[in-house]
Formats: C-alpha cells, structure tokens, sequence
C-alpha cells in the first residue's frame, strides 16, 4: 500500500531537534522524502505497523504533530 507521512516536530529546544532528526531517520528507512517534512512510502501492513510504532516511540504527542494517510491505488495504464 501506498501511504504519505507527514510530521510537525517542535524544534525549540535541543531535544525536538533531536526527535525530528529520528523521525526522518526512520521515516527515510521505509520511504522517499517529498518536502521537508512529507514521505510517501510503499509498505505492507506489517511495514506500516512497524514504522508507526517506531514514530509514536519518538514523537512528544503533545507537543509534536504526526499524520499517515494511505493513499488511494490508481489504475495505471500500460
């Protein structure tokens, strides 16, 4: 499946720039950057449960801001 990652880290202090550092680590570990802050990734389920798990592990879910949409399959035309 094909989804988007998309994060908001607060990087006021040492330890936000350090969490948005690992997020984009991980997230560069299971898909390609688009914009500073976007991925799109192709994973399985397994895949997708792995890489949320490990950004809710980083992200301060109060101060941060983390969204994963799945995007809509096309049919593409051969």
């Amino acid at each position: 499946m094909d989804i988007l990652v998309a994060y908001d880290v607060n990087t006021e202090t040492k330890a936000g720039r350090r969490r948005l550092r690992q997020v984009a680590a991980v997230c560069k570990d299971f898909g390609q950057r688009v914009q500073q802050s976007v991925f799109e990734c192709r994973v399985t389920q397994a895949q997708l449960e792995a890489l949320r798990a490990k950004l809710l592990d980083i992200i301060h879910r109060e101060q941060d801001n983390l969204r994963i949409y799945r995007l809509r399959s096309l049919a593409r035309k051969t």
